[in-house]
């Protein structure tokens, strides 16, 4: 062991596969060079520097498969559905990512939230202009995050000071991709915003792009609201849905990801399991932008992969434990459950799997980088009552889901190094 390791002492909960955890009531997390070097039970080692943190758990850090940076000043805001929301309020707040010194701004907070929420890895939307992603890969890049975004594309059915046009967004995206698209932890995404918003010469544009550039992703919207689906129909009358819309420009494939999915059918759900997609369930979005039940049971039974999406600012918590817990309920109003492991599954490692990250984090397996939380177990007097009755890891992580937020993330590690901490004097 070198000079450079450092040992964390705590309860270890991580995913090994979707139905295959670890556990280690107390453990030792062993980190060194900014990844794992292990993980086990304590075993009274003395030959490294150990942090003791009783009372703790040790979890990897969350992914967010889902959201968006510039809507980070409309979160909570009232009474409309999709189409009537983003043109009150996201558009208007939109704009503003024009000015580098706003965007700047905004991704420093941007980045913070998230961080103090738990959140080490995320799909990231930027607004239309190449200047708010500019700021947040900038931002992204001093904190060694691993993020993935991208500019957003539209030219039709927005306001006109967020139109883009097809060639200046294919030389501004190629910029982007070259300047940011293997950089440090970072990683570039083609952002069509959804259908509605691109016309087929844009659409066509971005599937020459994904095509081109092996190593870039895809992220957009897909099937959220039945508005937005029949307009979709009309703007797109030769296609056979929502989805084949994507599918006649080479957007469905193994490296893109499809916000919400919430009105699919089964062609569609077999459809994006063939081809290898991945589906951000986003369950306080849905449920405040009254979008609808996400069928989390036929996703599963297709074999889709799937992840959590906080989906601010129509989604309304920055916190993947909200998330989860509202996916509980989602599933609970569809007829079945979810079960509390396969929640944390999907709030990390399903969450890495979906951006095709699982190889590298969303679980503390020897050799993964080492962005981990430390979660405090008695982070308000009600979870320390409710978690001192639990009977069994499953009601505990439970409880954790349903009655913890960012209060309960005490710190989050990036990297191997510490990225927030919920109290200045926290020490490791």
């Amino acid at each position: 062991m070198s000079d450079g390791a450092k040992g964390y002492r705590a309860a270890i909960l991580h995913m090994l596969e979707e139905d295959r955890f670890e556990y280690f009531e107390d453990g030792l997390l062993v980190v060194e060079g900014g990844r794992i070097a292990s993980v086990g039970a304590w075993d009274g080692r003395a030959d490294l520097p150990v942090t003791h943190l009783p009372g703790r758990l040790f979890t990897p850090g969350f992914v967010d498969t889902h959201i968006h940076f510039p809507q980070v000043d409309v979160i909570a805001s009232h009474g409309a559905q999709l189409l009537d929301w983003l043109n009150t309020f996201t558009f208007p707040a939109e704009r503003a990512f024009a000015d580098p010194v706003h965007a700047a701004e905004a991704a420093e907070f941007f980045l913070a939230e998230l961080l103090r929420n738990g959140t080490t890895s995320a799909l990231v939307f930027g607004s239309v202009h190449p200047a708010s992603v500019e700021a947040l890969f900038e931002a992204a890049l001093a904190r060694d995050m691993r993020l993935i975004a991208g500019k957003s594309m539209m030219d039709r059915l927005a306001p006109e000071w967020l139109r883009d046009d097809p060639a200046v967004c294919r030389a501004d995206t190629e910029a982007l991709i070259a300047k940011w698209g293997s950089r440090g932890r970072l990683g570039y995404a083609i952002t069509p915003r959804f259908a509605l918003s691109c016309s087929p010469a844009e659409l066509t544009m971005a599937g020459e792009l994904l095509a081109k550039h092996d190593h870039v992703r895809l992220q957009t919207h897909l099937s959220e609201n039945h508005a937005e689906i029949e307009a979709t129909a009309e703007a797109f009358p030769q296609a056979r849905d929502y989805l084949d819309v994507y599918d006649r420009h080479g957007l469905v494939g193994p490296r893109s990801v499809f916000a919400h999915g919430v009105h699919l059918t089964t062609r569609n759900f077999t459809r994006l399991a063939e081809a290898g997609s991945a589906i951000a369930f986003c369950p306080t979005s849905n449920l405040f932008l009254g979008s609808g039940l996400f069928d989390m049971a036929e996703a599963e039974a297709s074999g889709v992969k799937l992840g959590l999406g906080t989906d601010v600012g129509g989604g309304t918590s920055f916190s993947l434990m909200t998330t989860a817990a509202e996916a509980y309920k989602v599933c609970q109003l569809r007829g079945h459950t979810l079960s509390p492991l396969k929640a944390f599954y999907l709030a990390t490692l399903g969450g890495a799997r979906a951006l095709g990250l699982g190889d590298k984090i969303g679980n503390l397996a020897p050799g993964s980088e080492a962005d981990f939380l430390v979660l405090d177990l008695a982070a308000t007097p009600l979870l320390t009552r409710r978690l001192a009755a639990a009977r069994s890891l499953e009601e505990k992580l439970f409880a954790l889901m349903v009655l913890g937020d960012d209060r309960a993330v005490e710190a989050t590690f990036v990297a191997g190094a510490l990225a927030h901490r919920r109290d200045p004097a926290f020490q490791t």
